[in-house]
């Protein structure tokens, strides 16, 4: 199975192309967990919560990972195969990657825990979303400023060029997003 994640600052469009790209792709999408935990728990959190949330992502990843690969297999008469093999990729929205970028920025360290995982984890494309998209104000979000959306997009930037899974910019309108993101993915998925 192919893991495709989209990662990038707050307000980038992660959330909406993910649930394009899993309609488009007849599959499912992982959500950023950290949502979820911070409408039930409260939008104030701790270092502490933190690692919480990494671990709730990681959980509910393979969650997805565990559907998709139940979903794989399905019997294909006209080809007179008992099983045919869909490759629908799983679309993620938000890795470690994103919550190291998290810890750093608010609190100037990052789990262990989190830094491991990075390495762990194995993934096949990352979607870098560009915050050149409006920002929409959310409950939940912290960094509406240009400034500093510049300097998150930034780091992220560089952890993508200083790892070893391919990764895009995706940026423009949603229609230039959603078409580059699946130029992408239809080439690592013909791979």
């Amino acid at each position: 199975m192919k893991k495709i994640v989209a990662i990038g600052p707050e307000s980038t469009g992660k959330s909406s192309l993910c649930e394009q790209l899993a309609k488009h792709y007849n599959t499912v999408w992982c959500p950023e967990y950290a949502r979820e935990y911070l409408l039930t728990h409260g939008k104030k959190y701790d270092y502490e919560d933190l690692l919480t949330i990494a671990k709730g992502q990681i959980a509910l990843e393979e969650k997805f990972e565990s559907e998709i690969s139940i979903r794989q297999l399905v019997v294909d008469r006209k080809a007179h195969s008992p099983f045919t093999i869909h490759h629908s990729p799983l679309l993620i929205d938000t890795d470690m990657y994103v919550m190291k970028v998290w810890c750093e920025f608010v609190f100037g360290k990052c789990h262990q825990w989190i830094l491991d995982q990075i390495g762990k984890r194995k993934y096949d494309l990352y979607l870098l979303c560009n915050i050149d998209l409006p920002w929409v104000p959310d409950e939940l979000r912290e960094y509406p400023d240009l400034e500093r959306r510049l300097q998150l997009y930034d780091i992220y930037k560089q952890l993508m060029q200083n790892q070893s899974t391919p990764w895009i910019e995706i940026s423009g309108n949603p229609d230039e997003r959603f078409d580059r993101a699946v130029m992408a993915i239809d080439n690592i998925l013909e791979k």
